[in-house]
Parts: structure tokens; sequence; C-alpha cells
């Protein structure tokens, strides 16, 4: 069996190295080859992860860089297309809802290659957001969903799709609940991320208990006023609560900071207990992760990342695909309200928080490796790659 899998974001990297270990020690013969986009391409975005998590170095990569969503999307659509026709595989497989999982599901579903899409189902019911339009459109091209969580089917089945016995094609399409790809790296590389950095070290994480935040997303990177509040409500909550935070900067939000920020707000991050870093790696990111009282993001992932080692999460948007962290009460909406902010730290500090099982049992990579190996296709004549 030949796959193609698609990558270009970090946690895109990130979900590719579960898969590529379970193709490793695979009981049938299977050739990976992997395309990266070239939509993260700063070094600390994308190159670190891929040395860091040991996924075999791409065998393309199409450098399409930073450009606007049609421009950035068309030019990965044109390269993908042509490692299709190259490779010939029998699946390509997506994940998540990047420009790049949109540009993968639309090249191939017009050669009718087969599409596996990893995180198929999740919806944020917010379609102002690129990345819901990007999970969408690619569900509904796919021949295999793969959903981590259960209110992921439930989207999916409100939608139209049915839980059904295969053979499996676009146009009956096979749903499967199997876990999240994510939580099986952080079992994986959690006992030896300690050991293999040395960030706890170099940021002296004894010396106060801290914080851990991200900001990444362009609605809160790209609004002047939304980022000057988020930074300003970060001020208060370290001065009011006498608590460090950690910031690792994303290169996006850090361009923004220089252009936007008042003059009164960079002052204040100046005084405040707030140590702005470079973006950290898979494995730093799960030693902040697992040393900090509580997380603070507009990241999916980061959001998973904190329920996995049982941190409450303040979520800096209006809505979260991943609604399960919200209602058993570990994480709390906040989007860019100072009070809601403020009054969302005491209160989950102030619980005693729960953290049931929903993400699977660590084994999502195999299940999805065997399901694609039992469910190989052959591709119509008519319309088939030339």
């Amino acid at each position: 069996m030949k796959i193609v899998t698609i990558i270009g974001a970090r946690p895109q990297i990130i979900k590719a190295a579960a898969l590529s270990r379970a193709v490793r020690s695979f009981q049938h013969p299977v050739h990976e080859v992997i395309v990266h986009t070239g939509q993260h391409y700063d070094a600390n975005m994308s190159e670190v992860f891929i040395r860091e998590l040991s996924i075999p170095q791409p065998d393309y990569n199409l450098g399409v860089g930073s450009g606007s969503h049609g421009k950035q999307t068309a030019s990965m659509i044109e390269g993908i297309e042509q490692v299709l026709v190259t490779e010939q595989p029998d699946w390509l497989v997506v994940y998540g809802d990047t420009n790049s999982t949109l540009a993968g599901a639309v090249a191939a579903s017009k050669l009718h290659v087969p599409i596996a899409h990893i995180e198929a189902g999740l919806r944020s019911f917010n379609k102002a957001m690129p990345e819901e339009v990007n999970r969408i459109l690619c569900d509904h091209v796919s021949t295999l969903l793969f959903s981590p969580t259960g209110a992921g089917i439930r989207n999916l089945l409100r939608e139209g799709f049915v839980q059904q016995d295969g053979p499996y094609h676009v146009d009956k399409p096979g749903v499967f609940h199997c876990g999240d790809l994510m939580y099986d790296n952080s079992l994986h590389f959690a006992g030896v991320a300690e050991t293999q950095t040395d960030i706890a070290t170099r940021l002296d994480l004894q010396r106060k208990p801290f914080l851990l935040a991200t900001i990444h997303r362009n609605a809160n990177t790209d609004d002047a006023d939304r980022l000057n509040r988020l930074f300003d409500t970060l001020c208060e909550l370290s001065e009011r609560f006498d608590r460090r935070i950690i910031l690792p900067l994303h290169p996006r939000t850090r361009k923004m900071m220089e252009q936007t920020l008042s003059a009164e707000v960079q002052d204040r991050i100046n005084r405040a207990d707030i140590d702005i870093v470079e973006p950290a790696s898979f494995l730093e990111m799960i030693v902040l992760e697992s040393r900090s009282e509580l997380v603070i993001t507009d990241s999916g992932g980061v959001q998973k990342e904190a329920y996995y080692f049982k941190k409450p999460c303040i979520i800096l948007r209006p809505e979260t695909e991943w609604i399960e962290l919200v209602e058993l009460g570990c994480a709390a909406l906040c989007d860019a309200d100072r009070n809601k902010i403020l009054e969302s730290y005491a209160e989950l500090t102030r619980r005693d928080l729960k953290f049931p099982s929903v993400f699977g049992d660590g084994k999502a990579a195999e299940f999805i490796l065997s399901t694609l190996w039992k469910n190989r296709l052959k591709r119509p004549t008519e319309g088939a790659i030339l």
C-alpha cells in the first residue's frame, strides 16, 4: 500500500509523527510518501519538529511560503496534483483544517485518489474561520473520515454521513471514531521530554508558579484592538494573581505586536512578569504544559494538550471545536473578554477538576493504518489519474 501524507503546518507535522511510527512497525508493507507544502516555512515552526519527532524527511517540499489564502492554496493544489500523478498512491492522508489540508483534498478529489481525513467532524460552527470551511469541504470529499471524539461523530451524522459497513467510496464514505493522534504522541513522548530538552533549566521553571500562554490565530493577531486587549489582560492576570506567564511567540504574533501594540501596553509588558520566548518545540511544549498551573491559548491543539496533562485551560476564542473540554468544566471560552479571563482563572484554579478519558486509548494511529489497509480501493477507470 502506498499513501501520500500531506503536512504543512506545525500541528500536522506532530500528528504525522504518530502515523509514521505506526507505518514503521506495521505488519504489512506500507510505503509512505511525505509532502511538505511549505505552509510553515520558519525553521522553528517546521524543521525542528521533523527532527525532534523522528519523522522521515519529506520526499517533496513544495515551498509555497506565505501569501493570500487563494494564492497559497492554488500553489499547493498545483504542486500536490503533480505529486499524485507521479506517485499513484492508494490513499491521500490529510490532517486537520489548514490550507494544506484543503489543497490536498481538492487535488486528490479531482484525480479520484481516495482521501482519508484525520480529525474529521470537528466543528466550531463559525464559518468566518477559514479552518471551519476547510474542515467541512475536506470531510465532504473524503472516503474515510476518522474522528477523534464522539462529538465529531455526532456532527458528521447531523450532516448526513452514515456509520455503515464497507466497501467505501467517496459517495459512500466510512466514518470511524478512532481517538486522537495528538494523545498518542503525548503518551509516547511524555516520558522523554524532560530528558531531551533543557527548557526547564533554561527558563528556570522552578522560580515561580507560571501560566503558559499562546496566541496565533488571525482573529486575535490581526485585530489591533483585540491584540492590545489580550496583552493588557495577560499583564493584569500576572499582576493581580502574582503569576509568571511564559509566552512562546508565533512569528506572526511577533510581527503584529511590533506593528499594533500601543506604547502603553508595550511598557506594561516590559514591567510585568511575562517571559516572551521563541516558539517552543513539541517536547518543550510538553514540559511547559505539564509543569504549568493553567494554559491560556487560542490553539485547538494546545487546548487538548492541556487536558492530557490535567491542566485547566482558558480559550481565547468565542467557540471551540473541542467542546467536550468546556462541557466537562476543564476549560472556559473567554474570547478576548478581560473580565471573563480574570474570572475564569480564579474559578478554574479554585475548583477540583476531573479529566476523564475522551481522546481514546493512545492507539489511534494503529487503528487508522489498519483501516486504510483493509479498505484499499481500486480507483475508477473513468477520470482516473492520467
